[in-house]
């Protein structure tokens, strides 16, 4: 079995593909539809989108046409980040489920802890009444599971601590990548049994020019993104590479090599000083 349908097992007993296909800045209609087809084409069984990313249609679109049954494909989309009510969540819901055109996701996750233009303020309140409102589309059976993003520690213990908690966030997609990868946030959700999602696995292409990882990546006859995504999963974490060319598509996708201990003890010594990060550790 190739690396990208190999599976983490999501608390709820839901199995998810370890490798997903992000589609974060890609534009809707034949940008959107010409990326995911690549992606399913070349394998990928996790679609990564958002309501915020304007593009759900065209990613439904793709889906429909490919030729790959519903069921084999996860398909993850979020709630905005400025949606902070319950009703609100569940119209969002709705709204997101019809651009789809799905009758069920298998993964529906809170965007950020706040909204876009607040970020870093304290919503501890109202993302419990969102998780309210996640529970009860989860208990409907229209989204196989429920999650976060951009949430740091203290936003999990929010809901994790919370008397009305019935269903435990089955995920936490955080910007994780070679150099980032957030410990804190890390240890709450394994803690928890909340399996981390990266996006930004290649921090948005600035780990190209690392001349550290490509010593490394040249040791294993592979390229830079590779080595960076399969070090991301080795940690038990599930990748998120956006690609649009096919070329890069494939690429990301080809993952069957094993990095050994001492290097993957490298990598995860390495810091990043210099780049901005929405969620701090």
């Amino acid at each position: 079995m190739a690396t990208i349908t190999e599976t983490f097992t999501l608390n709820n007993g839901l199995k998810m593909p370890k490798v997903g296909f992000g589609t974060w800045q890609t534009r809707p209609g034949k940008e959107t539809y010409d990326a995911v087809s690549n992606a399913l084409k070349a394998g990928y069984r996790f679609i990564d989108t958002a309501k915020a990313y304007r593009n759900e249609k065209s990613v439904g679109e793709a889906l429909h046409d490919a030729d790959v049954a519903r069921e084999d494909v996860f398909v993850q989309t979020k709630l905005p980040a400025e949606t902070k009510s319950y009703d609100g969540t569940m119209a969002d819901f709705d709204s997101s489920l019809a651009a789809l055109d799905l009758d069920y996701v298998d993964s529906y996750i809170i965007h950020a802890p706040w909204p876009w233009a607040q970020m870093g303020s304290n919503h501890d309140a109202e993302n419990r009444e969102v998780w309210r409102a996640m529970q009860d589309i989860y208990k409907s059976g229209r989204a196989k599971s429920v999650g976060v993003s951009n949430f740091n520690s203290a936003d999990l213990e929010n809901l994790l601590t919370w008397d009305g908690l019935t269903v435990t966030p089955a995920v936490d997609q955080i910007q994780y990548y070679v150099g980032h990868t957030q410990a804190t946030i890390v240890r709450t959700a394994k803690a928890n049994q909340i399996v981390v999602q990266a996006y930004s696995p290649l921090a948005t292409g600035g780990l190209l020019a690392n001349a550290d990882l490509a010593k490394l990546a040249a040791k294993y006859q592979v390229s830079v993104p590779q080595l960076a995504l399969r070090f991301i999963i080795q940690n038990g974490v599930a990748p998120l590479p956006k690609a649009r060319a096919m070329a890069h598509v494939e690429a990301n996708a080809q993952l069957d090599f094993e990095i050994d201990d001492q290097d993957m003890a490298t990598m995860n010594a390495m810091v990043d000083r210099d780049s901005y990060h929405p969620v701090g550790d």
